[in-house]
């Protein structure tokens, strides 16, 4: 067991106070939460305790959108949207091994953990390979990978120890109908054999808005109920083709796509029609704003998104258009875009950020059962924060100072299920060192090989 006392809890859990006080939280030798309170902590004999020492104690972030392979490809495309940063950094990977994509995905999901973010439905890299775009359509099919390439995407994210959501892409414009279930069914049968607390589902990466196949949304209907899975897809996010990305939510409306299991990632070039049919169908939301800042994709309606019911979670995207994968970085872009849009400092507050990038993620993937929150039952999936190193003087709004002003020069420990994985940014990981040195020997050899600039 462990006990953490001491502790500025924020539990961000319905009917609890925003911030506990001389906190105390037990965990579970199963690495769940047993209870948390204030005051004088229960006795628990035998438990290692952790003295929080008046720090902040707050659920592991959860990035509803994310692409765990990029985080050694940050600098390229600097001065694109999205499809060019997409011929930038996919045309990078359309060269890479299955050996060379785990050390890639193992060294993103270790520096996710690293930066608190516990939780991360993860994108894996197709196995069909990028080519450019012309006109908002694939220009061609690329070439398709064997299994291998999205297998070990899984399995670094398995040795990571982070806690994921896998999703596939099914490669519709390559093979029969019956070929592209069967390649979908391989990989979510693996993620299933992984036997795991860590692994908290599969899902499909929805691809529609770039299907040249106008069934497309039909396929993704029939893997999701043939397998039972969620599908988050890219959409509506960037300003080129709006008119072509629009009309594609019919296909999604006609397939019977819309409802909960379909999560509209990014959702930023829509009308009032589509989230208003988007929010009465009870499809969620996946909010990137650092990203969406980045590659000058534009600045989502969440007044209206939010005011229609619309479950909304937050997304670090990839480390290469995020630059640095820093949760607070993240909230505090979106609650400036926000504010900046509108014009009301009340359109965007801090409590309702946290919650979007905590228990909103988890509620819109369907986990939040498991994480999202400092609630008892739920995995004690927790970072620890100090607001005194550095120093940021008095804490006149605990929450508030929380969102705003720490940052990951306060990040002290991540724990996972009860367990230290990250301390002061060094990884318990035995891994940590090796993935570190296989990115910076692997992804520059792939560079020269094809001419790339070192």
């Amino acid at each position: 067991m462990l006990l953490v006392t001491n502790a500025l809890l924020i539990p961000v859990a319905p009917g609890e106070a925003d911030v506990i006080a001389d906190g105390w939280m037990l965990v579970r030798d199963d690495g769940r939460i047993d209870s948390l309170g204030s005051g004088t902590p229960p006795a628990a004999e035998g438990a290692t305790v952790l003295d929080a020492g008046g720090a902040f104690v707050a659920p592991g972030f959860v990035s509803s959108h994310s692409h765990l392979f990029t985080s050694g490809l940050r600098g390229l495309g600097v001065d694109q949207t999205l499809y060019g940063w997409c011929d930038s950094m996919l045309g990078f990977t359309a060269d890479m091994s299955a050996e060379n994509i785990y050390w890639s995905s193992l060294h993103g999901s270790l520096d996710f953990l690293s930066n608190g973010v516990t939780s991360a439905f993860d994108f894996t890299d197709p196995r069909l390979s990028w080519v450019p775009m012309v006109e908002g359509v694939r220009s061609g099919n690329g070439v398709l990978r064997d299994i291998d390439y999205v297998l070990r995407q899984a399995d670094a994210k398995a040795d990571s120890g982070i806690r994921y959501v896998n999703a596939v892409g099914m490669d519709v414009t390559v093979g029969s109908d019956d070929e592209i279930f069967e390649r979908l069914g391989a990989a979510v049968a693996h993620d299933a054999a992984a036997n795991s607390d860590r692994m908290l589902g599969s899902a499909v990466f929805g691809a529609v808005q770039w299907s040249p196949r106008r069934d497309a949304a039909e396929l993704e209907v029939e893997a999701m109920r043939r397998f039972g899975l969620i599908n988050q897809a890219h959409f509506l996010e960037t300003r080129e083709e709006v008119d072509l990305q629009r009309s594609k939510f019919e296909w999604y409306s006609e397939a019977g796509a819309l409802g909960p299991s379909l999560i509209f990632g990014h959702f930023i070039q829509t009308t009032p029609e589509i989230i208003d049919r988007a929010a009465a169908a009870g499809s969620g939301m996946s909010w990137q704003p650092a990203s969406n800042g980045r590659l000058a994709s534009g600045i989502a309606d969440l007044t209206r998104i939010r005011e229609r019911g619309m479950t909304v979670g937050v997304g670090l995207d990839d480390q290469a258009c995020t630059d640095v994968a820093d949760p607070w970085q993240n909230m505090r872009i979106g609650i400036y875009q926000q504010r900046a849009a509108t014009g009301d400092p009340n359109s965007m507050s801090p409590a309702d950020m946290l919650r979007m990038h905590t228990l909103g993620s988890a509620q819109v993937l369907g986990i939040a059962d498991r994480v999202g929150s400092l609630e008892p039952g739920k995995f004690a999936d927790f970072v620890v924060v100090d607001p005194r190193s550095p120093d940021i003087g008095p804490l006149w709004h605990p929450l508030d100072n929380y969102v705003l002003s720490m940052s990951l020069r306060n990040l002290k420990q991540v724990y996972v299920g009860g367990v230290l994985v990250n301390e002061n940014g060094t990884s318990t990981n035995p891994l940590a060192d090796e993935a570190t040195a296989k990115v910076h020997e692997q992804l520059p050899a792939v560079a020269a090989h094809h001419g790339w600039p070192a």
